[in-house]
């Protein structure tokens, strides 16, 4: 079985907006719908269920009926942190199999990457995309700095795929701040993490910037 835990927790702060970049129109539909369908077109039996807070609940409610998004899907509370959004949804799986967990604010993941991360997952029971490093980058340490070699460096994407009881034995932990994705929840119970090639375009809107980026990727 194929499951997709969709993370939408996150606000406007960056983004300078009082709606939540999830929400945010992207050419016209809502950013959240993109991976909704995405996910859909992947695998059209896949179990979708979004982490949502539960006072946007409304909110995405009235979004579906404005743009008639019927995408069969499941909306579950969102926690405190992202690391119990996603105990929260994986908690309603009941049956073993792979799942992926993204970001909701990745709009441009394609279908390539999608089928990518699911065929090494089943391979190697888990699926990391990563990008390398562009630019140059230094190490700070208090005041002082140097140089770092870029190219033992990778950017983490979503989403990362997992078999389910994998990674739901990993989140069967108290959370740790150093939890900043799923990879480092699993890797934190002795299993290895394996990395698969990301896609420059699976960009993450943050900031105004990133809004018109993506408007440029899809035309």
């Amino acid at each position: 079985m194929k499951s997709v835990i969709i993370v939408a927790g996150g606000s406007g702060t960056r983004m300078n907006s009082p709606v939540p970049k999830q929400f945010l129109l992207l050419k016209e539909i809502p950013v959240l719908f993109y991976s909704l369908s995405a996910f859909f077109q992947f695998d059209a039996t896949i179990r979708i269920l979004i982490a949502l807070p539960k006072e946007l609940f409304g909110n995405w409610e009235e979004l579906q009926r404005r743009f008639e998004i019927a995408i069969p899907h499941e909306v579950i509370p969102g926690g405190d942190t992202r690391f119990h959004s996603v105990l929260n949804c994986l908690h309603r799986l009941e049956r073993d199999g792979l799942v992926a967990i993204h970001d909701g604010a990745r709009p441009l993941v394609s279908q390539e990457l999608i089928h990518r991360l699911f065929s090494a997952a089943e391979k190697n029971g888990n699926a990391i995309p990563v990008v390398p490093v562009q630019e140059s980058i230094r190490e700070v340490n208090g005041d002082s700095n140097q140089p770092a070699d870029r190219s033992l460096f990778r950017i983490v994407q979503t989403p990362q795929v997992f078999h389910t009881p994998l990674i739901k034995q990993a989140y069967d932990q108290p959370y740790q701040p150093k939890f900043t994705d799923d990879a480092t929840v699993f890797e934190s119970t002795g299993k290895p993490i394996h990395l698969v090639e990301g896609d420059p375009a699976n960009l993450k809107i943050t900031y105004p910037a990133d809004l018109l980026v993506a408007e440029a990727l899809l035309r």
